[in-house]
């Protein structure tokens, strides 16, 4: 099991204030906002991970290795790893007959920039997929979404180089960034998933964005019966990456994580 070592930002998160908190989403396709301005990004290009969690992601035994690489909502801060989305994934995927390994690569506060400085460790875990969910941090922050289109592009083409078959959860964000900003994010998702050809999550957190019941109280990251519901979400859309790399070995090609 892999121990993930966690931003201590509960404190922070409680003292937001309420127009930070407020999840004001008026539909489903809203995100909430996941963590301060203020508070660390990696950026530094270096894994989060002791040497003990990295060994830990060997997919022997396995049929493969998926690599789940996000900010907080991938990690799913405030909560044990075991409730979190990649580990309710895994045993959905062994429920449905995919016999493949699912790591948590999520850091807390992480922007599309944070994640193209550190996918050269993401390759070093040599996943077959990667379930990519990135760019929250930087709407939060106003990040252009040009800059934003261009981190994620250069994250799915340095990740298909290496074979690796990508799923890009999409993200949408909240209505206080004016009508421009909330069409051009929306738009980043389905605009790169198209271009690069890879496997698209229409949102991410469709279902659960917006609900008290799904939310943990700082109104901010889903709670265990919230993840349940975004597993349901990434589920269908995993099979197909995993139907990929099948079809991908059996025409005698190479993925990130095995060989034909």
């Amino acid at each position: 099991m892999i121990v993930r070592k966690k931003v201590a930002i509960s404190k922070t998160l409680v003292a937001l204030p309420i127009r930070n908190k407020a999840l004001i989403f008026g539909t489903a396709a809203a995100l909430i906002v996941l963590c301060r301005p203020t508070l660390p990004c990696c950026d530094t290009g270096q894994s989060p991970f002791s040497r003990e969690q990295s060994s830990s992601s060997s997919s022997e035994g396995y049929e493969g290795t998926i690599v789940a690489f996000g900010d907080s909502l991938t990690e799913g801060y405030g909560l044990r790893e075991k409730d979190a989305y990649p580990a309710l994934l895994e045993k959905k995927l062994a429920s449905g007959g995919y016999s493949y390994k699912v790591v948590n690569a999520g850091i807390s506060g992480e922007t599309s920039s944070g994640a193209l400085s550190r996918v050269k460790w993401i390759e070093s875990l040599k996943p077959d997929i990667v379930v990519l969910e990135t760019g929250a941090n930087d709407a939060f922050r106003g990040i252009d979404p040009v800059l934003i289109e261009k981190n994620i592009t250069n994250v799915i083409r340095t990740l298909k180089d290496r074979g690796i078959v990508v799923v890009l959860a999409g993200m949408q964000i909240t209505q206080n960034l004016g009508p421009s900003y909330i069409s051009a994010f929306k738009g980043i998702y389905p605009k790169v998933a198209e271009k690069e050809k890879v496997i698209l999550v229409p949102f991410f957190l469709a279902g659960v964005a917006a609900s008290p019941k799904l939310n943990q109280p700082d109104g901010i990251h889903p709670t265990a019966e919230g993840y349940r519901v975004v597993t349901e979400n990434v589920y269908p859309y995993v099979v197909k990456a995993v139907e990929k790399v099948r079809e991908m070995r059996k025409s005698g090609g190479t993925t990130g994580g095995k060989g034909t």
